[in-house]
């Protein structure tokens, strides 16, 4: 019925939002019946509202139908209704404005309004802690511009905010924190020391929330969002939309093979998985050093896959880091035997790579020179 009102638009006033009463009751009293204009404009507004409605079936039952075979659909679209007007985009002179389910899966509890590249980096922060869901000890990651600069595992949340912030200490200056467990008092003691954008938490402790209000800009989110088996990403091109199936955690340790004769000690092996789920997250080029329990030194985003190495390596030294007995783990395959001798005169004495590299024989081969163990893990993590 609203379909069939709204295709007659210029002889039917059709309302499917009671927010247009009053603009439809103004032009009534005024002329006894509504303008050309304001009927397209609520015929627009029922197109809209029934076209998303038609997705939201079409999801569901595409979702029903194809559980055990997700497939991309002849047809795409970003049907969502608008949940917040935010003040603007990435820079202030750009309109934007967030649509769907955000606020379904996240609860502010104090600070000022979410801004766009606040909740572009809670999304990158929520990703990156999906991968310690399920870890038993607390976990703790500070973020900057989407990039984790620093990570790390302890008996206690603020054992790992120690070793997670000593990775860096100048990026973590405006940046995101997120927790994989209730938010304490003695790590928000130590969080409240510097000045941070937003605080991600499954909930937070009544007296680590009343020290963190009094910083009345401080955003506290909730989280609970649960990451589904599939999701997609979307992204916007030049005249079009690219999507894909979302980079979810379907790691096959399994799959994962020793190429280097030596094979990793227990610790590095630990390590190794703890660096491969953080080089996941870093943009691309992305190379990552670490222990089994917290990042040492991170190079994110670099042309060369050397430079992202030599950053971190920079990195780890402004912070008076030892990278000796570290692991070094590559996003993509190292393409050259440069990457791994750097490495290994870093300290590194374990790397981790998805492989397939023409040149994986140097690569391996420089790897057994320099004492080094190594494993492919035949999947690649790019994040452009």
């Amino acid at each position: 019925m609203l379909r069939s009102a709204a295709k007659n638009y210029r002889n039917v006033t059709v309302v499917v939002d009671s927010h247009d009463y009053a603009a439809v009751q103004a032009e009534l009293l005024a002329q006894g019946d509504t303008t050309p204009a304001l009927r397209e404009k609520l015929a627009a507004k029922v197109f809209r509202h029934t076209s998303h409605y038609d997705s939201l079936i079409a999801t569901y039952l595409t979702g029903v139908c194809e559980k055990e075979n997700p497939v991309l659909q002849e047809t795409a679209g970003l049907l969502a209704t608008k949940a917040q007007e935010l003040r603007y985009g990435e820079n202030p002179h750009q309109k934007a404005a967030l649509y769907g389910s955000f606020h379904h899966h996240f609860k502010q509890i104090h600070g000022k309004e979410l801004s766009y590249n606040n909740i572009i980096d809670i999304s990158a922060a929520v990703q990156l802690m999906a991968e310690f869901v399920n870890h038993p000890e607390p976990t703790l990651a500070i973020l900057k511009h989407t990039n984790p600069c620093g990570a790390a595992t302890g008996k206690t949340l603020r054992e790992a905010w120690d070793k997670a912030y000593a990775t860096d200490k100048q990026a973590p200056f405006g940046g995101i924190i997120i927790v994989n467990q209730p938010l304490d008092l003695a790590v928000a003691e130590a969080i409240a020391e510097i000045f941070s954008e937003v605080i991600i938490a499954p909930s937070f402790l009544p007296e680590a929330a009343a020290l963190l209000q009094k910083k009345k800009n401080l955003r506290l989110i909730e989280n609970h969002y649960t990451a589904p088996a599939t999701s997609y990403d979307y992204k916007s091109v030049t005249g079009g939309l690219l999507v894909q199936q979302s980079d979810v955690r379907t790691e096959n340790e399994t799959a994962w093979k020793v190429v280097t004769k030596r094979q990793p000690t227990v610790a590095e092996l630990s390590a190794l998985r703890f660096g491969w789920n953080i080089v996941k997250h870093v943009k691309s080029n992305a190379i990552v050093y670490t222990a089994s329990d917290r990042t040492l030194g991170v190079g994110a985003g670099q042309m060369s896959r050397v430079d992202s190495s030599r950053i971190a390596v920079w990195k780890a030294g402004e912070a008076g880091l030892s990278l000796k007995n570290s692991i070094v783990a590559s996003d993509a395959f190292f393409p050259f035997a440069d990457g791994i001798l750097a490495a290994a005169q870093a300290g590194a004495s374990a790397a981790i790579q998805p492989g397939g590299s023409v040149r994986d024989e140097e690569v391996i081969k420089a790897a057994e020179e320099a004492g080094m163990a190594m494993i492919f893990t035949g999947r690649r993590h790019f994040r452009h």
